[in-house]
């Protein structure tokens, strides 16, 4: 780092962050790891009990082994797995502080951040922003959808035992909510807008919620929309009529969209139909020279297209870019004393 100026800050401290850390540090690259939350606060808000569908070797970065006996590991292995990565590196972190701005100065970005201990400004040549899509899950826009019991987040079955308990979406996530409650003995009632659920439900998935359903195990009300959270419970509209769902708890769990504001206002071009990031796909720079985007976020609405496995690889993009735009060193004078 010269005159407080960071080679290189990245905006997000999950896998793909960590992974853009790692390449910038081995290539002796000053950095700083900028995260709204926790290290990998993604990881931590999805399910605590979940099994990652891709295979150990896949979700390995940094050159680092993923050494789990499972082929598939599940939330805690990969939390130690990525903390152990940070750790190895040895990564700058400024953990629970969130980018409000990044814009242009003399000397690269200028990045405003606010946390837990206030108002901060960093320097940078150049600043890769890997927030991932969960920071941002989709709203009904419904009235009484901020009550304290419409949650969405689904993180576990066993606060629900006894209970009724309505699912809202008709995804992998919705799915497998579900069928995780009603296995731990809840009510459990599947409302969506759907005539069925998704055809890209996970093909283990599918079959199963679809034969609860069938045989009343889960109760589902398809082309249905909810129209209000209140007192009595979720008050539903569809090809059923008119109907109140009473229950303990409802997770709205339709999704998420990638949070593109900090970057429109940076300069960045943003699709408006996709809200896909403007980029160079063999440098992930935007079309703002300097700042790059990587992982999820270059997918932009369609979240299920860039996972941790196809993205691993856009660190060394980034810092591969980053150094061939450095001045080359100037040669050694030469001098007639030899032992100099």
């Amino acid at each position: 780092m010269k005159d407080g100026i960071l080679d290189l800050l990245v905006v997000g401290a999950g896998p793909t962050g960590i992974a853009i850390g790692a390449d910038a540090v081995r290539a002796g690259l000053s950095t700083l790891l900028v995260e709204r939350g926790g290290l990998t606060q993604n990881l931590l808000d999805f399910p605590t009990f979940m099994t990652f569908f891709t295979t150990r070797d896949l979700l390995e970065i940094a050159d680092i082994p993923f050494s789990v006996p499972d082929e598939k590991p599940d939330r805690r292995q990969a939390l130690a797995y990525y903390r152990g990565v940070a750790g190895r590196y040895r990564l700058p972190l400024a953990l629970h502080e969130e980018v409000r701005d990044v814009r242009r100065s003399e000397d690269g970005f200028l990045v405003a951040t606010d946390g837990r201990h206030g108002r901060r400004s960093h320097r940078a040549g150049a600043v890769a922003f890997a927030t991932g899509y969960f920071g941002q899950p989709k709203r009904l826009g419904v009235e009484g959808e901020d009550l304290p019991w419409v949650r969405a987040r689904y993180l576990d079955a066993y606060r629900h035992f006894g209970e009724h308990v309505v699912v809202i979406g008709g995804g992998n996530s919705a799915a497998e909510a579900a069928l995780d409650l009603w296995r731990s003995g809840a009510r459990v009632t599947l409302v969506h807008r759907g005539a069925a659920v998704k055809p890209t439900v996970k093909y283990w998935v599918k079959p199963d919620i679809e034969n609860r359903i069938t045989e009343g195990s889960i109760a589902a009300r398809f082309d249905t929309r909810v129209v209000r959270f209140s007192s009595r419970g979720v008050e539903i509209e569809g090809a059923m009529g008119s109907e109140v769902v009473a229950a303990a708890a409802a997770y709205v769990l339709i999704g998420y969209l990638p949070e593109v504001e900090v970057l429109s206002a940076a300069g960045v071009r943003i699709d408006a139909e996709t809200l896909v990031p403007e980029v160079d796909p063999e440098t992930c720079e935007s079309n703002v020279a300097g700042l790059y985007v990587a992982g999820t976020l270059l997918a932009g609405r369609d979240t299920g297209k860039i996972f941790i496995e196809n993205s691993r690889d856009h660190g060394a993009r980034i810092v591969r870019h980053l150094l061939a735009a450095r001045p080359a060193a100037a040669p050694a004078r030469e001098s007639g004393n030899e032992d100099c």
